[in-house]
């Protein structure tokens, strides 16, 4: 299995996918360590894939999406964006929609925490 099917496999098997740096539970790049702290926060259920530990993938997802950086973030199989997009989205209530939208559980009430101490 390639590197393409491996990742193809597991965005179409979870329902929120996040690529980073090192794990949800310890993040090795700040950039990562937002977003799994974004989602940690918010209670959302996800599948973390640490590039480091296969440099294969880490090279494969950045092909997969065509998106240059790490991490990314992948909801219901559609790749939503990286640290910057997923800041922006949080703040703004985009990705609460996001959720919404696609059936993923989360913390309405930790996400509006989030806002208030951005505001």
């Amino acid at each position: 299995m390639t590197a393409q099917d491996k990742i193809k496999q597991t965005v179409e098997t979870n329902d929120v996918v996040l690529y980073m740096k090192g794990t949800k539970t310890m993040p090795q790049c700040g950039f990562s360590s937002r977003v799994a702290g974004v989602l940690n926060f918010m209670g959302v259920d996800y599948t973390d894939v640490n590039v480091l530990a296969d440099e294969e993938i880490r090279s494969g997802i950045k092909e997969y999406s065509d998106w240059p950086t790490i991490p990314q973030l992948y909801v219901k199989g559609e790749f939503v964006g990286g640290c910057d997009i997923i800041t922006e989205m949080t703040l703004s209530g985009e990705l609460d929609q996001l959720f919404d939208t696609k059936g993923v559980t989360y913390d309405k009430d930790a996400a509006e925490k989030i806002r208030e101490a951005n505001a």
